[in-house]
């Protein structure tokens, strides 16, 4: 008798033991990506100016993606923003990059080198256009920058791009009505505070940290953007068919905007990279962008933009066949 109960409680433990078996067998098949197969090697990604939503994001996203690519080395590169950016890619010099639509399509429309040869990945969010006076400013509109000391962006930054778009489009020359000065925004919020500039322009995700950190040591005011200079903008065709009128909520920057929301001019940013890339490092990238969008969003608020829905749509670029595979992985 005791011979059988000692054998009935072995294999009540045996039995114990294998469904535990299975049940770490199913959680692990839940959380790793068991079966499928992953990307090795290395990868440049080429983010934005210091202090900005692409370096801050790019930030965030290499942690993801070191968790999720373990195999895979990766680099971040800051830049000056978009233009910078879609060269570095196309030339070979960095591998993913972010950019606005509207500098990849100048960048394709100008026949520059590797153009053909970019491809898109995700849709990722909307880029807000901000001009940023003091609060005591007598600028109310874009027309009256004339004969002002306006921050432009850098060189190779979209917000250079657009910034002189829209000056043209208000009817103010950016080469000979007003006093360029070519800075990013780790710098620019410091010399209007200083009073060496009088206004600046900033293309980002709201809010950008830069300018709520000015907000809350220095008085200022964002100047609206007015519909009337989008269909200015539109009217060019090509590349500025990207702009859209958009309104920034009024708790963007609470100190600044003093609970009014304020009508601006808006476009949408790509994850870019180029038909070179190996379509199973672009898949498994794509896939972290999207899966990592809450967490990261927790500190990058642009990021909990990014949506499954509308990340297929990359125009003026098409799909990169990693990304295109991803996508149809997620179908519901």
């Amino acid at each position: 008798m005791l011979h059988a109960l000692s054998r009935f409680g072995r294999r009540r433990t045996f039995l114990g033991g294998a469904a535990a078996l299975v049940v770490l067998g199913l959680l692990l098949w839940w959380v790793l990506p068991i079966g499928r197969e992953q990307p090795s090697g290395s990868l440049t990604f080429s983010t934005g100016v210091r202090s900005g939503v692409y370096e801050r994001y790019g930030q965030r996203l290499e942690g993801a993606l070191a968790k999720d690519m373990p195999d895979v080395s990766i680099r971040l590169q800051t830049s000056e923003g978009s233009q910078q950016n879609i060269e570095r890619v196309a030339t070979g010099k960095a591998d993913f990059t972010i950019a606005t639509a509207d500098a990849v399509a100048t960048y394709l429309q100008s026949g520059k080198p590797g153009g053909e040869r970019l491809r898109g990945c995700v849709r990722l969010y909307d880029d807000y256009i901000q001009l940023i006076v003091p609060r005591d400013s007598g600028i109310r509109t874009v027309a009256d920058l004339r004969g002002k000391r306006v921050g432009v962006g850098q060189k190779g930054s979209g917000v250079l791009l657009v910034a002189d778009r829209l000056m043209k489009a208000a009817g103010v020359d950016p080469a000979t009505d007003i006093t360029p000065v070519q800075a990013g925004i780790d710098t620019m919020p410091a010399r209007l505070a200083d009073g060496r500039l009088d206004a600046f322009f900033w293309s980002g995700g709201l809010p950008t940290g830069a300018v709520q950190d000015l907000s809350e040591k220095f008085a200022i005011r964002l100047v609206p953007l007015e519909e009337a200079l989008v269909t200015q903008l539109q009217a060019a065709g090509g590349s500025t068919r990207y702009y859209r009128s958009a309104v920034m909520p009024a708790d963007a920057y609470l100190d600044a905007q003093q609970g009014q929301a304020v009508q601006t001019v808006a476009v949408s940013n790509l994850l870019i990279t180029t038909d070179r890339t190996d379509p199973l490092m672009t898949e498994a990238f794509t896939r972290t962008v999207i899966d990592s969008r809450d967490r990261i969003g927790r500190e990058v608020h642009s990021a909990q933009l990014v949506d499954l829905r509308t990340a297929i749509y990359t125009d003026p670029l098409p799909l990169h066949e990693g990304a295109r595979r991803y996508y149809r992985s997620a179908k519901p």
